[in-house]
């Protein structure tokens, strides 16, 4: 162990009280020599004359100055934590308490006592000074040398230098063991400076810094830099093996969303690369604004969310529609304490037509957002027919009400795994499709009622989706299991996917299948990499032995594809109003589907599955 290991070992291991009576004994021996010395200076001796008069001086000047560093803080200040413009503070200190000594000394020459020359309260202020200021900023040195970390405490950096930048670090100096190190930011003209006590380094000196000082943690205070630069530094820093967080944007601050000194975890579709479109207000407040809404499966991701954005436009009425128990519990609890509109949960499955009736006539709805379905896709590959009962005719079941109930609006929430299905969960989404196609054309028959499908990829964080299997698995140590690193899906956040649902429900002529632009596919491969690099871990593999935690392949799985289409015909698809909305057109006929579904039924009653699977995938194939 060093001196500089052993003083700070010292330091740290001695109690807060005995600190602080060490540290006013120090000052009160420090400016009693700094009186010495001014003396020896102005006399030019080593050993002037001390007389009972300067002796008694001598003593007042730190009985006067040891108050006044109370008064000013200088004993409440964490030494580990001092910033530089401390020593303002510590000047300031010492001018009050040498005037105050001067006007004790002025007394006492009046009284014909020995007379202090003119040159030693300049010098005693000076020495003062560097004793004083001195000691404080050695013992900061002690702590911060080497790493400039103890073994319990916690590095970071802060990428960006602004003046958000320097608040973070100033309130993070308070809350538990956090050091943070420095910023980092991309201005040439901040590199080598300091920021309000903090050095500023470039962002390529990163991998030097983390391994100097065991950076943990990387905080990004950044939410007024574009999309894609700030997406280019979550993917310069999440290969760098640390945990990587943010700030909350500044309009999330302002809606209440976050609180001021809250630091959010890095969502994984930061790193997605996906544009941002404002929604068109219109849209959503035409199709929601004093309406009777009605959302089923609203206790699951997608219809959870769904329903968050329902009850912000104030509809009259939210019917939530549920089979299991516990979800409708939770999401009648969250949006009853909002307190936007009347909400009424009904607990019952979409394949009971008498309860769907009571629920759509009995609340007189006005809009059908259909989100009820199994959507995993292995378990409902492995239950074939409860994946047909549920996802077709539960379908079936409630787009028949709403169509005899005169709902004005019936929306299906339907998967990219609807085109070219391989596998019974697919195939039963496009079965949902071709329904409500045929009672769209039923509808037009009869007046102004419009049924409507929107079709997109996974949604980020959703029950089905595989972003929270990683992270589960990242959280337990690991193994990921990924089926095919190769394998590639499309991805959008809830909160997207709910907001486009609504606009396009809004832009619906009757009969149509939207299709909802998701941008680039990604490889799954690269997705657990990324959340493995996000969580602060590094990727243990051929390359990198010492890493934190594997990606095992289980390989793919039955009714799996390597990748997955949101089109049938990509020339088929025309653009909307909207830039992130698309529209697909028709092909089966009413007829097709009626008789193709007693056909289905039949199978589903008889129990046969093969029978029930070969009709499914043998219809959905003709062109």
């Amino acid at each position: 162990m060093s001196v500089i290991e052993f003083l700070r070992w010292i330091i740290v291991a001695t109690p807060r009280f005995w600190k602080r009576a060490l540290l006013i004994s120090f000052d009160f021996c420090a400016l009693m020599f700094a009186l010495w010395a001014s003396y020896a200076l102005r006399y030019a001796e080593w050993t002037p004359q001390i007389t009972d008069e300067r002796l008694l001086l001598g003593l007042l000047a730190p009985v006067i100055a040891v108050p006044v560093f109370i008064r000013m803080g200088l004993y409440r200040a964490v030494l580990r934590y001092l910033p530089d413009t401390a020593i303002w503070t510590i000047l300031h200190s010492m001018v009050i308490s040498t005037i105050i000594w001067v006007i004790f000394v002025f007394l006492t020459a009046m009284a014909g006592r020995d007379i202090v020359p003119r040159s030693v309260p300049f010098f005693y202020f000076a020495i003062g000074v560097l004793l004083v200021g001195g000691s404080r900023f050695a013992a900061k040195f002690i702590l911060s040398s080497g790493t400039g970390i103890r073994r319990d405490e916690h590095p970071m950096l802060i990428y960006g230098a602004g003046p958000s930048s320097v608040q973070l670090a100033t309130v993070l100096r308070g809350h538990g063991k956090r050091y943070v190190v420095g910023l980092v930011d991309d201005d040439p003209q901040h590199h080598g400076r300091d920021v309000g006590g903090y050095r500023v380094f470039p962002p390529n000196q990163l991998p030097r810094l983390i391994e100097k000082y065991g950076i943990q943690e990387i905080i990004l205070s950044m939410s007024s830099i574009p999309a894609n630069r700030r997406q280019a530094v979550i993917s310069l820093v999440s290969g760098l093996g640390v945990k990587i967080r943010t700030l909350p944007d500044i309009t999330d601050l302002v809606d209440g969303r976050y609180l001021v000194n809250q630091i959010r975890e890095i969502e994984i579709d930061e790193l997605l690369g996906r544009s941002f479109v404002p929604p068109d207000q219109t849209l959503l407040r035409s199709v929601l604004h004093d309406r009777v809404v009605m959302v089923t499966g609203a206790g699951g991701s997608i219809g959870s969310e769904l329903c968050r954005l329902i009850v912000q436009w104030k509809p009259k009425c939210l019917v939530l529609f549920e089979a299991n128990e516990f979800a409708l519990y939770k999401i009648d609890r969250e949006l009853r304490s909002g307190g936007h509109c009347d909400v009424v949960p009904v607990l019952a499955s979409v394949r009971d037509a008498a309860q769907v009736r009571a629920a759509i006539s009995g609340n007189g709805v006005e809009v059908v957002y259909h989100a009820a379905a199994h959507k995993h896709v292995p378990l409902v590959e492995a239950n074939v027919l409860e994946g047909i009962s549920n996802n077709v005719f539960g379908t079936l079941t409630v787009a028949d009400v709403a169509l005899s109930s005169g709902v004005e609006k019936f929306v299906l929430i339907s998967s990219d795994k609807a085109v070219r299905p391989t596998n019974v969960m697919g195939a039963t989404k496009r079965w949902a499709e071709l329904i409500i196609r045929a009672k769209a054309a039923e509808a037009t028959k009869d007046g102004n009622q419009q049924f409507c499908a929107v079709r997109f990829g996974n949604v980020l964080g959703s029950n089905g989706s595989v972003v929270p299997l990683f992270r589960e698995q990242i959280a337990n140590g690991g193994p990921v299991t990924v089926t095919d690193p190769d394998m590639t899906r499309y991805f959008m956040s809830i909160q997207e996917a709910s907001e486009l649902i609504v606009q396009a429900s809004a832009m619906s002529m009757g009969g149509d299948t939207f299709l909802l632009d998701m941008g680039e596919p990604v490889r799954i491969g690269d997705l657990a990499e990324n959340m493995i690099r996000l969580a602060g871990f590094t990727v243990r593999n051929h390359q990198n032995l010492p890493g934190s935690i594997q990606i095992q392949v289980t390989g793919i799985r039955p009714g799996e594809k390597l990748f997955e289409e949101l089109f049938y015909d990509v020339t088929n698809a025309l653009k909307t109003e909207h830039p992130k909305i698309m529209r697909a057109q028709a092909s089966h006929s009413a007829q097709d589907v009626t008789q193709a579904l007693r056909e289905l039924q039949t199978a589903v009653d008889q129990g046969d599955e093969t029978l029930a699977r070969s009709i499914l995938f043998d219809f959905i194939r003709i062109p």
